[in-house]
């Protein structure tokens, strides 16, 4: 498997000289408002629509909170956090959206206590025992009687599109909660199709590789910062925190089999963050020099959208670079696909094997 250069002049790896200049960036990063995680999605190229149409469309699924019976409800809110205010915004040609999720707080051992209280008043009143279908229809009487009472708990998600790029970014660590909004924005927006980015080399690959090497991809350097994983039975994990990674020791655990399941990087001393196996990226967090030339009051929605998405809209192309490239997918071979058409306008285009998720 072929890995990329390895790190030289801006690539590199902290040495136990420089752990000072370490913790001092450590003390330095920085959150923005929006995107502390992201899942990385690309989008097809044949989907082209205008930022009204998918106004319009997000309009058909406005977040509304649960009603007293009604266990979750999720849709869109305004990005700015104003009501009635647009459910798309457009900050520097990059698109933004906020999803929204609300749902009640039913603890099981309530629910169980309540199911027994109307099991044990059937048994006084008939003598027997309810069968397991009957228990079942109790289970679904007794939600009802206490969601009108249970608590409510609420979470939001950014969503970011870039045409330019045809990405589609969602704020999140949660596969589970990308793939609920993902298939929301496809009810949502006719025609889009999206996959995961794949690279040609895993995470787990080249992350075993920069570690065991000591040789980080050119434009990231190696942070102090991952967790290591046994493949066999055992499942043993190490974990490493505020600690150097160029030792022997980091060395021999990959020798002996186990694989980097997370690895702290920094991408061109602006942004650092947390690169997972399943090429998730979390805890991202923005370094001084990104805010060189801003004042300390110089904030809000359409700063922290422009600062973040001017970062990390470089940080992404990078970091597949760093991973060998993109693989070829549905979405990617169509993209392929239609860029040969448009370069040979005589030929018929047939794409197969994308399709919405």
């Amino acid at each position: 498997m072929e890995y990329l250069r390895p790190a030289r002049a801006w690539g590199r790896w902290p040495n136990p000289d420089n752990v000072g200049r370490i913790s001092q960036i450590a003390r330095r990063k920085q959150r923005l408002s929006v995107f502390k995680n992201m899942i990385v999605y690309r989008i097809a190229p044949q989907w082209q629509v205008e930022l009204t149409q998918v106004e319009e469309a997000l309009a058909k699924a406005p977040f509304m909170e649960c009603g007293a019976t009604q266990e979750k409800s999720l849709g869109w809110v305004p990005p700015r956090g104003e009501a009635h205010g647009p459910l798309a915004e457009s900050v520097g040609g990059q698109w933004i959206l906020r999803f929204m999720v609300e749902s009640k707080v039913l603890p099981g051992s309530v629910l169980a206590r309540r199911v027994k209280e109307k099991a044990e008043r059937i048994e006084q009143e008939t003598g027997r025992k309810p069968g397991k279908k009957e228990s079942k229809e109790l289970k679904d009487e007794a939600k009802l009687d206490l969601l009108p009472m249970a608590f409510t708990k609420q979470g939001s998600m950014w969503v970011w599109i870039d045409t330019a790029s045809r990405l589609l970014v969602l704020d999140t660590s949660s596969q589970g909660r990308a793939d609920e909004v993902v298939t929301l924005l496809v009810e949502s927006l006719p025609g889009l199709s999206v996959s995961l980015i794949n690279t040609q080399t895993s995470p787990q690959a080249a992350m075993s590789h920069w570690l065991s090497t000591q040789e980080p991809p050119v434009g990231f350097t190696v942070d102090r910062e991952c967790e290591l994983k046994s493949a066999d039975e055992a499942k043993a994990v190490v974990r490493y925190a505020r600690h150097p990674l160029d030792i022997e020791e980091v060395q021999a655990h990959i020798a002996a089999g186990k694989l980097p399941t997370k690895l702290a990087l920094t991408w061109d001393d602006r942004v650092s963050f947390m690169l997972t196996e399943g090429l998730q990226i979390k805890k991202v967090s923005f370094l001084d020099t990104v805010f060189e030339g801003t004042k300390a009051d110089d904030g809000g929605f359409d700063t922290d959208v422009a600062i973040a998405t001017g970062e990390l809209s470089k940080l992404i192309p990078d970091l597949i670079e760093a991973l060998g490239g993109e693989a070829e997918s549905g979405v990617a071979s169509a993209a392929t696909a239609l860029a040969g058409a448009r370069a040979a306008p005589g030929r018929t285009l047939r794409r197969r094997g994308d399709r919405p998720l």
